[in-house]
């Protein structure tokens, strides 16, 4: 059952589990050892979370109408402490959608970024209200659907029409000879150009693996597989038309939250979470692998750090979000 951890120099699993950090604590107890949401352990986590540690100081400096900073300047003039960055830090840190804060939160940014007409969601607010119909981006659609399924909302109709959205317009494109010209593409050459912006991919993927696998319509089913397969044929991190190169070498330093952008490690998490165990995400693996220190603990490389409303761990330290991260993968791979 644990033959996975042959490929471990240590099993660090009693480290994540240390009550210091609920959050890794809370999905160590999940996604490592496999219990359920009904167990002691795992509730008196989920409930930790919100007591202690970087949830309550994030909701310290929340505003009463859910928002944080600015309500205008919930994206780009308040970028990584707005309201779009501290509810992706949120739902990647475990809070819990039932906590009224929380809930605040997610209707502010369904009123206020989610465009009406297609449900994909914008980086700019509309004088009509909702998202600005022609600020939507996929990279952000992606980020806002994560975070709401993880902070229960996935049952919400507006999180269905982002769903739709990403099942609609997200495209796969490797060097294709002409790009899209119809909305949302035209002017979105970085997003949608001949080459589809990897971390547009990356996080509507993110998006669609959270939802559960008896949940997924047979469009989402089809998205997970192109969009899977776009990944696979980079090798993860690689230039598909080229495997000699590294498509961004900033991608094979490991992140926690990666917020907008990517790492090798974010990819193979959610490829595994996928089911997939391809071939070609070997050298990936091999990367992962090979950034274990002899306690079998990895590093935290790159960080929004003194950008973020909080710290999340620090830098060039033994990392307790990237070990969990890294053992999601390598069982997710190997099991």
């Amino acid at each position: 059952m644990n033959e996975w951890k042959s490929v471990l120099k240590a099993d660090q699993t009693d480290w994540l589990l240390e009550e210091e950090n609920p959050s890794v604590r809370y999905f160590t107890l999940i996604d490592i050892l496999g219990c359920s949401e009904s167990d002691s352990e795992v509730k008196k986590a989920r409930q930790e979370i919100m007591k202690a540690g970087a949830v309550p100081k994030i909701f310290g400096k929340q505003k009463s109408g859910g928002f944080w900073g600015k309500p205008e300047d919930f994206y780009i003039r308040s970028k990584y402490k707005g309201t779009v960055w501290s509810l992706i830090l949120l739902a990647e840190l475990g809070a819990g959608g039932e906590d009224e804060r929380i809930r605040k939160a997610c209707e502010f940014i369904l009123e206020n970024s989610q465009d009406r007409e297609s449900g994909g969601f914008a980086y700019l607010g509309s004088s009509t209200g909702g998202g600005r119909h022609s600020a939507v981006v996929p990279c952000l659609t992606g980020n806002m659907v994560f975070s709401l399924i993880r902070l229960d909302y996935l049952e919400d109709p507006r999180t269905q029409r982002g769903i739709d959205w990403i099942t609609k317009y997200q495209r796969f494109d490797d060097a294709v000879k002409e790009a899209p010209k119809s909305w949302p593409y035209e002017g979105k050459e970085r997003c949608f150009g001949r080459h589809s912006c990897h971390m547009g991919v990356v996080k509507a993927l993110k998006a669609l693996a959270e939802i559960p696998p008896n949940k997924r319509s047979k469009a989402v089913k089809d998205t997970i597989a192109k969009g899977a397969e776009y990944l696979l044929a980079h090798h993860v991190y690689k230039r598909s038309h080229d495997l000699t190169q590294v498509s961004k070498p900033a991608w094979l330093r490991f992140d926690f939250p990666t917020m907008w952008n990517t790492d090798t490690l974010e990819i193979l998490g959610i490829l595994t979470k996928l089911g997939c165990k391809d071939p070609r995400m070997q050298d990936a693996i091999n990367l992962v692998l090979s950034k274990q220190n002899n306690q079998g603990k990895w590093k935290l490389e790159n960080t929004f750090n003194g950008r973020m409303l909080v710290s999340i761990e620090q830098k060039d330290k033994p990392s307790k979000w990237i070990t969990l991260n890294a053992l999601e993968a390598l069982k997710g791979y190997y099991s």
